[in-house]
């Protein structure tokens, strides 16, 4: 309920972010047909320079295992059942009796960790790149910026710790990360932003989700996250994508209960072609200290996905 009341006082805030708007904002720089926006910055050369942060091989999963009980942005859900066809009243298969599982998966793509695709998030049913929501979004798919049209995201990484910035274990909920926030934990940790990275932020959420007691109620209801600010000053570098470990990568309660419901998705993803990685588990990179690594992933090519559960490699 919480969660709902946040959303219907930001939607009458709405207008105020919107209002702002420029009235080229859904222009592409890479021209009216792009469909992959910030992904257009991914170049042979850019592959080759982040190849060179290797130093070690040693390679961390980013996406946290993922079931039935993951805390998820509601009504999303999932559950797999295992099936054995043909054989339960048989031995198996054949003179050899081979046996096999197969399951079928039934829930939403965009929970656990997950990309949220350019289809995802638009204002005013106005899409990246002034795609118009009725030509975009059919019942069997997008038509338009589908995931299936995603190349391969291979780039430098960089992990910014927001918990040990701000002195915390974990990050409190609500708290914005600013444009200044965001230089000032960059300098500490020696390492610069630039145009073409994959930007993760490590507040020390997903230790809700440990031990005896882990408290789903509370991770999936509030969160620390990026601010506006800050979302403008990664737009204006020119980053790949962006993400967090935590649900919805933004502040919630939404920065100063003013500025619209999830307008940090909107400054990324429709105003500026920019992808969102959320409930990312960076806790092994922040407790290596590996601020800088190269970035791969490689999304299912699901035709019309709007969002895809996924599991990143980070690579020192």
């Amino acid at each position: 309920m919480r969660m709902k009341t946040l959303l219907l006082t930001a939607a009458l805030c709405c207008g105020l972010t919107n209002a702002a708007l420029a009235d080229d904002w859904h222009t592409s720089p890479w021209g009216p047909e792009d469909e992959i926006g910030a992904a257009n910055l991914i170049t042979p050369e850019s592959v080759l320079d982040a190849a060179k942060l290797v130093k070690t091989g040693k390679t961390y999963n980013l996406g946290i295992v993922v079931g039935k009980d993951t805390p998820a942005f509601s009504p999303r859900s999932m559950s797999i059942t295992v099936l054995q066809p043909n054989q339960i009243t048989t031995e198996g298969l054949g003179t050899n009796g081979m046996t096999y599982n197969d399951d079928i998966f039934m829930g939403w793509l965009g929970i656990g960790p997950q990309i949220d695709g350019l289809g995802h998030i638009g204002i005013k049913h106005t899409y990246y790149n002034g795609l118009a929501g009725a030509d975009v979004a059919k019942a069997d798919g997008l038509a338009k910026l589908g995931l299936e049209k995603l190349p391969p995201i291979v780039a430098r990484g960089v992990m910014l710790d927001m918990a040990a910035f701000y002195g915390q274990d974990i990050v409190k909920e609500g708290t914005a990360y600013t444009k200044d926030d965001i230089m000032a934990a960059a300098k500490a940790q020696g390492v610069e932003l630039k145009k073409g990275d994959v930007v993760l932020f490590h507040s020390g959420w997903l230790d809700l989700l440990d031990g005896e007691t882990p408290d789903h109620d509370r991770y999936v209801k509030v969160e620390p996250g990026l601010g506006i600010s800050g979302a403008e000053y990664l737009a204006e570098i020119g980053v790949v994508a962006v993400g967090a470990d935590t649900w919805g990568l933004e502040a919630v309660p939404f920065e100063n209960g003013a500025d619209g419901v999830f307008a940090v998705h909107q400054i990324l993803i429709p105003q500026n072609g920019i992808y969102i990685l959320e409930n990312m588990d960076t806790r092994a990179l922040a407790n290596d200290k590996a601020y800088e690594f190269m970035f791969v992933l490689g999304v299912t090519r699901m035709k019309g996905a709007v969002q895809m559960m996924i599991n990143p490699t980070a690579i020192r």
